[in-house]
């Protein structure tokens, strides 16, 4: 499932961009990308500071901590669901609305087209490289308030660079829904349920590329073949009947709807690598809690910065994969990006094993320690024990996290941009309740067995 063999190259003519302000595509024909993350975050935000400094919403004002009120919870949480509506309104389509300034058509844009997903991803660790290091220790050595304040300016400040730039943004023209054109494909595809396919595709029914309002034509494919069945042209149609497109639909529209059902088990066989990354964020971080945490003359990490070190290895990945490892691959392939996506992400899951299997010996060794000064517990054993499994995740999230941005971002249809990323996303969120639910099913299952949990280690 290599992207788009035998299609047509996505080209920027006049009826699919236009660097006019009129045309504005996912910058503003579709809000929450924009406005989204404006409403959503800035309020989520700019709530969560208010809970610090209002008397009425602060929970604590004192060295030791009253029960909550119920207000105090339903503001946080509030704040919370604030900022991740806004995050999931405008993740997909900004990234994928950065990847649309780039022509296919054009050999060089082509080429840092290729690297845009690894400098995105080099971006954002720099940031979480800073979020878990100074904003952590804002929030411990200053306040909380303090912290959301310099994170509520922050987003405010790149919303305004974001906005200035608009006169120099290349624009999607809107094209309506991208859901509808598959549901039609589908429902004529069991209107004629009954048709034979025709032996030849050629004569499945298909417009000519001048007579197109935008995007390319897709060549037929001989996969799923029951939804040729809506590109079948019958005699006994009238004329309404023919230009319905929930009775006839064109080739393309059936190869883009292939497209959506073909990722369907890439992204199945993604969940496992999610759940281990989901693992650096919630496992790892306990198992850093439980360890020796201090540093030269009484400095303590706090327990979110040890995150930092997938982060450090996720730039180093990046760094040397874009730098290093592409142009070998490419004198050494002939392919342009150097290796195959699916390679990419593939070569990344091996490093996801690795760091299970290092993650299990380090647990194993802790509770070792424990076993043996049950008083002291691991507090004997250093927190860089785990600088290894945090590394080595770190660098597959360079392969396989990027692979898969590309992949999802290149084998949807060119209307669905977003939404490809937006699946993408779909496997880690997905993957973050599949790995808290199998710690729950683990620390109960140890529990039953007359074993202490990971909470009480």
């Amino acid at each position: 499932m290599e992207p788009r063999k035998g299609a047509e190259a996505r080209g920027f003519d006049e009826r699919v961009y236009d660097s006019s302000v009129d045309h504005k595509g996912r910058f503003l024909s579709v809000p929450p990308p924009v406005f989204g993350k404006l409403l959503f975050l800035s309020l989520g935000l700019i709530l969560l500071t208010l809970s610090q400094f209002l008397p009425s919403l602060k929970a604590c004002d004192a060295d030791i901590c009253p029960e909550p009120r119920k207000v105090h919870e339903v503001v946080f949480f509030l704040a919370i669901y604030l900022i991740s509506m806004g995050t999931g309104g405008h993740k997909p389509s900004l990234e994928s609305f950065g990847a649309d300034q780039f022509d296919d058509d054009h050999s060089e844009e082509r080429k840092k087209k290729m690297s845009y997903f690894n400098w995105w991803n080099f971006g954002l660790c720099c940031g979480l490289l800073l979020g878990v290091t100074l904003i952590v220790y804002v929030q411990d050595h200053i306040s909380w308030g303090v912290a959301d304040i310099i994170l509520t300016a922050v987003m405010a400040l790149t919303l305004v660079i974001f906005i200035v730039g608009r006169p120099f943004y290349r624009y999607r023209v809107p094209t309506g829904s991208p859901l509808t054109p598959m549901l039609q494909v589908l429902v004529a595809a069991i209107k004629k349920r009954n048709l034979p396919n025709p032996s030849n595709p050629a004569d499945l029914h298909e417009v000519p590329k001048s007579q197109m309002d935008q995007g390319r034509l897709l060549c037929h494919t001989h996969k799923l073949k029951f939804l040729d069945k809506a590109a079948i042209l019958e005699e006994t149609e009238n004329a309404a009947e023919k230009q319905s497109p929930w009775r006839l639909a064109t080739v393309t529209k059936v190869e883009e709807m292939k497209l959506i059902l073909n990722i369907i088990p890439i992204w199945l066989a993604a969940l496992p690598f999610g759940i281990c990354v989901a693992q650096a964020s919630t496992f790892f971080i306990k198992q850093g809690t439980t360890l020796n945490r201090k540093i030269g003359n009484g400095f303590e990490i706090p327990p979110a910065s040890i995150y930092s070190l997938a982060a450090i290895g996720m730039i180093i990945s990046v760094t040397i994969y874009e730098k290093v490892l592409v142009p070998i691959l490419r004198r050494m392939t002939g392919n342009e990006r150097g290796i195959k996506i699916l390679q990419r992400i593939g070569f990344g899951m091996l490093f996801s094993i690795a760091t299970m299997v290092v993650s299990a010996l380090v647990e194993r060794k802790r509770l070792r320690v424990v076993e043996k000064d049950p008083l002291k517990g691991s507090l004997s054993m250093g927190v860089f024990w785990l600088a290894p499994q945090f590394l080595i995740i770190g660098i597959g999230d360079g392969f396989t996290l990027v692979g898969l941005q590309e992949y999802f971002y290149d084998q949807v249809p060119d209307s669905m941009r977003s939404l490809g990323i937006a699946f993408y996303l779909s496997v880690i969120g997905a993957a973050n309740f599949l790995s808290s639910l199998l710690i729950t099913v683990v620390d109960h299952v140890t529990e039953k067995y007359g074993k202490v949990g990971l909470g009480r280690t």
